[in-house]
C-alpha cells in the first residue's frame, strides 16, 4: 500500500512539474526530479520497464536543463 500512495504522489508531481516546464528552467529541474523519483517507484513497485524508461526520462530533462542554464541559449 506504501509503495501505491508513494506511485501516486510523484507520478502527479512529475506531471505538475512537466505542466509547469514554460514558466522557469527550475521546473525542468524538479520535473527531473519527479522522474528520478517514479524511476524508483517503478523499481520498488517491480516494474523495471518503467523504472528504466522514467530513468532515461530523467537523464532527458537534465540535459534539457543544463542547455537552457548555458549563456547565450
Amino acid at each position: 500500500m506504501a509503495v501505491t500512495v508513494f506511485g501516486v504522489v510523484v507520478l502527479t508531481f512529475m506531471m505538475a512539474m512537466y505542466a509547469l516546464e514554460h514558466k522557469g528552467r527550475h521546473f525542468i529541474a524538479l520535473f527531473a526530479l519527479g522522474c528520478a523519483l517514479s524511476s524508483a517507484y517503478g523499481f520498488l513497485a517491480g516494474t523495471w520497464p518503467f523504472g528504466a524508461v522514467e530513468g532515461i526520462w530523467t537523464l532527458v530533462a537534465l540535459r534539457r536543463y543544463r542547455e537552457i542554464a548555458r549563456p547565450g541559449t
